[in-house]
């Protein structure tokens, strides 16, 4: 195991108080940091920490080692410093679907290369998450509740999505005011997710749910957009992805009162105890985007 990252570990146990906190704190099972914390053990050829039921206290031993670990992490932050000075070159691999190809990424692209011109990205899009292992993916960009676990989260801005349909068909099938009512209604549903449960939250800040069903899913949502705009039924979908249907009235809203629950965007990577600047970089430059949107 890497002795910066069982270092960095360890401060923040001591700076905490708990492993549990710790583990929160960076983004780690807590398994993981027990292991960080036996790996300095074994290092200082000591024990550290006094664990009782109630909280952790430093043997003296655990004190000489915590002066010596915050002098070594300021060393590897440091050198970091100047690494992340360094002009990014090289290949980036980045992995996401076609939403977040077309909607997200895009379009921060050409500022992005044009900045750093030494570095290439590679975009593998698929509709399915792929193994960030298995095919040396840097990073990846996924829209999700529920980051995998393992992978190291960082969360860059939300997706919000719109429930929607064409004027045609509420004028056939009537507008539903209550959600509810939309179990009586042909949903169009993204199939990777959202699922044949949609899920709202209310102007009050009231959780509701449905179970709907339809005669179209798919795992890409402008298929479902188009099927909204031919007066198939009603869909949810990312409310960039309706956006300029919505403003030309080709589409309309659904049920204004309660909104469809939002998710996150994240970029996903493997560890922390490396982090070349292209893929920091990358993740602040699509970050700010998000935010600018």
């Amino acid at each position: 195991m890497d002795r910066v990252m069982a270092a960095q570990v360890y401060n923040r146990i001591c700076e905490l108080g708990s492993l549990s906190a710790a583990a929160r704190s960076l983004g780690m099972s807590r398994p993981m940091v027990s292991r960080y914390l036996e790996q300095m053990e074994k290092w200082a050829g000591a024990r550290l920490l006094h664990r009782s039921s109630r909280r952790l206290t430093l043997t003296p031993a655990g004190e000489q080692i915590l002066q010596k670990s915050l002098r070594l992490a300021r060393l590897s932050e440091e050198i970091a410093g100047q690494q992340d000075n360094a002009t990014p070159s090289g290949v980036l691999r980045v992995a996401c679907a076609h939403l977040t190809a077309q909607q997200v990424i895009g379009p921060m692209l050409p500022a992005f290369l044009a900045r750093y011109p030494a570095l290439r990205v590679e975009l593998e899009v698929s509709s399915q998450p792929v193994s960030l292992v298995g095919e040396r993916i840097d990073v990846a960009v996924r829209i999700t509740d529920n980051p995998e676990p393992g992978a190291i989260a960082r969360r860059l801005g939300e997706c919000r999505s719109v429930l929607c349909a064409a004027p045609a068909y509420l004028e056939q099938r009537g507008a539903p005011r209550e959600v509810a009512q939309l179990a009586d209604h042909n949903c169009l549903y993204y199939s990777q997710f959202a699922g044949r449960t949609w899920h709202f939250v209310t102007a009050q800040g009231e959780a509701l749910s449905v179970a709907v069903s339809g005669n179209l899913s798919a795992s890409i949502s402008s298929v479902l957009r188009d099927a909204a705009l031919a007066g198939c039924g009603i869909a949810m979908v990312p409310e960039m992805e309706a956006a300029s249907w919505l403003a030309s009235g080709a589409l309309v809203r659904v049920l204004e009162t309660a909104m469809p629950r939002s998710l996150g965007i994240y970029g996903l990577y493997l560890t922390r105890d490396y982090q070349p600047p292209a893929r920091r970089l990358f993740l602040d430059a699509l970050q700010a985007q998000l935010d600018e949107g």
